[in-house]
């Protein structure tokens, strides 16, 4: 179970603007069983080309984890969630973790 767990487990990645609630938002993605956990990590700085521009501006990082077969249906919440036109999101992969905290991961997001 742990190897099956650690090549199911994924984190994506997100922004939200400051004035946005990111404890809302991250309940919903608990809540429907769309991540396990969400980590909102305050104020960050991006610097970002938009419209041909360089931009720059506060946003919160907000950090899903969550398993594979879950990444379809949370980007798509993600979306309809995300103030922002275009949305930053971007999954990695997890190559290791604590067998317990991978196996909590999966039990966490699958369907009830």
């Amino acid at each position: 179970m742990t190897q099956e767990s650690a090549r199911e487990a994924v984190v994506a990645w997100t922004t939200l603007p400051p004035e946005t609630d990111a404890t809302v938002f991250a309940r919903v993605l608990v809540d429907e069983r769309l991540a396990a956990c969400v980590t909102c990590c305050g104020s960050v700085l991006s610097v970002y080309r938009w419209q041909g521009d360089v931009e720059q501006g506060d946003e919160q990082l907000v950090m899903i984890k969550t398993t594979r077969p879950r990444v379809d249906a949370l980007r798509a919440r993600v979306i309809d969630l995300h103030p922002y036109d275009t949305p930053e999101f971007i999954v990695v992969p997890v190559v290791d973790g604590a067998p317990d905290y991978l196996h909590w991961v999966s039990e966490s997001t699958r369907s009830a």
